[in-house]
């Protein structure tokens, strides 16, 4: 009876101190949230360079700062938001006034002044009556001229083209692009740069400005490698740039974030309940030395059967199509000719 007594409390003990390991996981400090911040303004290409102030005060942030307009300001809420033991984003971000541009005024056109009327000379009678009497010429009579000879006009030269035409693609529009590059959360790292190419052409009023197959690149903002016992995999990816017609533009867009399933609680779960298991059965075989075995070895087993099955990784092969969305307008050059027309589009379940 004694012995039961003894393995039931070595039991409740054990699983107690099992669930309070699990159980314990210390929140990030404010440093640490700044930091998080900061390195994920740093990574967006519309924010790099701005003077952004990030402070954090028991969990509540407080951003501070100027940024060219309100994407960029809802993209660093969104950031501090999403860093881990925020509790509270207090955005003071200033969005700076358009550039004024000097009016020049003309010079005042300078008249000329007339020039002054030549005096007419009064000569006497006297001195017309001395004067030569004119000589008279006798009149020849000029050549006839010869008949004209035809002249072979070439034709008229063909009109210029017109001018490139600008367009502006309005902020929220889709852009559908097609993965040139893979992208493996278990090889790839911060800061990657992809290549893509647009999938759908953009159209302003039923006319093609940007076709499809013109060349996209953007880069990795985040990425997490699920580990073998815990963790979780995650791919952030952002578009930073399109080129079309020989021009490349610089664009903003949204985020587009992948995560695999999580397998660190399961595996903590699995660890102690094969330890309790393990310990109650060696109790109850040798006492209080064999609980201890029994709990060695249950932990063993729990552990070494999630070892058996890895964490998902993330993984995006090459045409995989995926969808951002600008998060400002872009001024183009419309054209209608693509720089790898030779790419079909495919739909995004393809």
């Amino acid at each position: 009876m004694k012995v039961r007594r003894s393995a039931y409390v070595s039991v409740v003990a054990l699983l107690a101190i099992s669930m309070t390991v699990v159980g314990c996981s210390k929140a990030p400090n404010d440093a640490q949230i700044v930091s998080d911040i900061q390195a994920k303004i740093s990574s967006d290409s519309g924010l790099q360079g701005k003077q952004l102030a990030v402070q954090s005060t028991d969990g509540s942030v407080t951003l501070s700062g100027v940024v060219d307009n309100d994407a960029q300001r809802d993209a660093a809420a969104r950031y501090a938001s999403s860093a881990p033991g925020v509790k509270q984003v207090v955005n003071n971000l200033q969005i700076a006034p358009p550039p004024q541009t000097a009016e020049t005024t003309p010079p005042p056109v300078q008249q000329s002044k007339p020039a002054p009327s030549s005096r007419r000379r009064h000569t006497s009678k006297k001195q017309q009556d001395e004067a030569p009497a004119p000589t008279q010429v006798a009149q020849v009579a000029p050549p006839p001229a010869p008949a004209p000879t035809p002249v072979q006009t070439a034709p008229p030269p063909p009109p210029p083209p017109p001018p490139p035409q600008k367009v502006t693609i309005p902020q929220g529009t889709v852009l559908s692009i097609r993965l040139v590059d893979p992208i493996d959360s278990e090889k790839n790292q911060i800061g990657d740069t992809f290549h893509a190419t647009l999938n759908h052409p953009l159209t302003i009023n039923g006319d093609t400005v940007v076709p499809s197959g013109s060349d996209v690149q953007g880069h990795l903002v985040d990425v997490k490698s699920a580990g073998k016992f815990a963790g979780q995999s995650a791919v952030v990816m952002q578009l930073d740039s399109i080129t079309s017609g020989g021009n490349t533009y610089n664009i903003q867009t949204d985020q587009f974030k992948k995560q695999g399933s999580s397998r660190g609680k399961n595996t903590a779960e699995k660890t102690a309940a094969g330890a309790g298991v393990g310990a109650l059965l060696g109790a109850l075989i040798g006492g209080g030395k064999g609980a201890a075995i029994g709990a060695a070895a249950g932990g063993g087993v729990g552990a070494g059967s999630q070892a058996v099955t890895k964490s998902q990784q993330i993984k995006l092969p090459s045409e995989t199509v995926l969808s951002f969305t600008l998060q400002a307008p872009v001024t183009v050059i419309a054209t209608n000719k693509g720089s790898n027309s030779g790419r079909q589009q495919l739909n995004p379940n393809q």
